[in-house]
């Protein structure tokens, strides 16, 4: 994969934001990667990560992972993580051999990390990626919070079209999914409120980094993933479908994201307003 400097989405919406001159300064965590040091210590540390894939039918989702300390052992470019997606998560047993993106966030204190590469090893309990960007994220949006619980799946429910609305409508953090051709699969944490609108989500896009890594990715590519977490229960709603970016939004930056929901996997269960 291509991976020195920003992608061509990227310095497209970069441009059309007016933020050219920010985001180059940029540049330069965008260099091939080294997962020692800082970085590795830091990722031996946690506890939960997210990841984003293509299943065994090629759709893309997004699945939580989750692990005791040490479940992230990095060192050089290559990441080996002690554990995978569930029976009954849509990336259980998700093909080797494609791009992958992981955030690795700790909601205590704060901090996130991206690694973004290849997925070369997934088995039921073992998942090897070989970087192509590792970087570290402003603790913007991060609402410090327990980690949700690791549990197995009690129920499931699948649906072509959304599920779990009562879920996205209290939820104030996300996970967003995204791909490009030349730099494959990409994670990224969302913090704010997501609205529905008919069957149709959408969210304010904040003011970030000015990378604008994931609107980069779907000024050039639609295909999109959601995950929203019961930080209660575990339970997970995955969504897959495709978004697209709002210039006109009524929204501080003038920009929002709309998703469509395409196919939804809704796994354990999720705490209603009257209780569990």
């Amino acid at each position: 994969m291509k991976t020195i400097g920003f992608h061509d989405g990227e310095l497209a919406v970069q441009r059309k934001a007016g933020v050219e001159y920010d985001a180059s300064r940029l540049e330069g965590m965008l260099r091939p990667p080294l997962l020692d040091g800082g970085a590795a210590k830091f990722l031996a540390q946690r506890e939960f990560a997210v990841i984003t894939a293509r299943d065994t039918d090629g759709r893309l989702w997004t699945s939580p992972l989750h692990g005791p300390r040490g479940f992230l052992d990095a060192s050089g470019t290559a990441l080996t993580v002690h554990a995978a997606p569930p029976a009954g998560d849509p990336l259980h047993l998700m093909p080797a051999d494609q791009s992958a993106g992981l955030i690795v966030i700790e909601f205590a204190i704060r901090r996130r990390f991206r690694v973004n590469g290849t997925l070369t090893v997934s088995t039921a309990d073992t998942l090897e990626l070989t970087a192509d960007q590792a970087y570290g994220n402003c603790p913007q949006y991060i609402h410090p919070r327990p980690l949700p619980p690791a549990t197995v799946a009690p129920a499931i429910q699948v649906a072509d079209g959304l599920l779990g609305r009562e879920l996205i409508e209290r939820s104030d953090t996300f996970f967003l999914g995204t791909t490009h051709a030349e730099r494959g699969a990409d994670s990224s944490h969302k913090g704010g409120t997501v609205h529905l609108d008919g069957d149709e989500l959408w969210w304010a896009d904040q003011p970030g980094n000015n990378m604008f890594n994931s609107l980069g990715n779907l000024a050039i590519d639609p295909t999109a993933s959601l995950l929203f977490v019961d930080f209660a229960t575990g339970a997970s709603l995955h969504l897959s479908g495709t978004a697209s970016i709002d210039w006109d939004a009524p929204t501080e930056t003038g920009r929002a994201v709309r998703f469509v929901t395409d196919r939804s996997v809704l796994t354990g269960s999720v705490v209603t307003a009257g209780g569990s």
